[in-house]
């Protein structure tokens, strides 16, 4: 069965799905199978997406009209069309510079193929970048991570009032502005420093 997806980025009235669902119903869809999102292709959320993808089933086809009305990106896509492909489930790109793409035929399977080891690469070049800078910011005596959640005055005080046993943690956290998650993340219930 073919199902499917057309999405406008803005509900304001600027766009209409008029084009896409007309290119739809010309692929042979009926309207009662074509599901459609206002919202932005940065939205992981799109509701009526989520619907058309529980929807799908082994041998059916998922079309739409441009590959950008799918996914937020390329990673996002080659994501999406693996999880279609693990169901069983065809991607026919109608216009656009997906065109080509068809997965229920060897060349749409060929090209996406291409797509998804773009993919792989580009990741594999963040991930190198990324331990790279690290690697280069440590030799400059920076440290990565996340920010302490706790000025150094805050665990100072919190410490000494720790090693008092009668000290009631709540009312600490309340004083300092801090959960009992964030407090006991940095020290032990006696007050020492916890290995980080």
């Amino acid at each position: 069965m073919l199902i499917g997806y057309a999405r406008i980025s803005k509900s304001d009235g600027s766009q209409t799905l008029d084009l896409q669902i007309d290119a739809l119903k010309e692929a042979g869809i009926s309207e009662n199978y074509i599901y459609k999102d206002e919202a932005s292709g940065s939205i992981d959320d799109r509701q009526d997406l989520t619907n058309c993808l529980k929807t799908l089933r082994e041998g059916d086809t998922l079309v739409v009209w441009k590959l950008d009305r799918l996914g937020r990106n390329l990673k996002h896509l080659v994501n999406l069309v693996q999880e279609l492909h693990d169901k069983g489930v065809g991607l026919k790109v109608l216009t656009g510079q997906g065109a080509n793409i068809d997965t229920t035929t060897p060349s749409g399977k060929m090209v996406f193929a291409i797509f998804a080891a773009l993919a792989e690469f580009e990741r594999a070049l963040i991930r190198e970048r990324t331990i790279a800078g690290l690697a280069a910011a440590r030799a400059r005596g920076r440290k990565g991570g996340r920010k302490l959640a706790i000025s150094k005055v805050q665990l100072s005080l919190a410490q000494a009032a720790m090693e008092n046993k009668k000290t009631n943690v709540n009312d600490l956290c309340k004083e300092l502005g801090i959960s009992r998650t964030t407090l006991y993340r940095y020290l032990n219930p006696n007050g020492a420093l916890r290995n980080r």
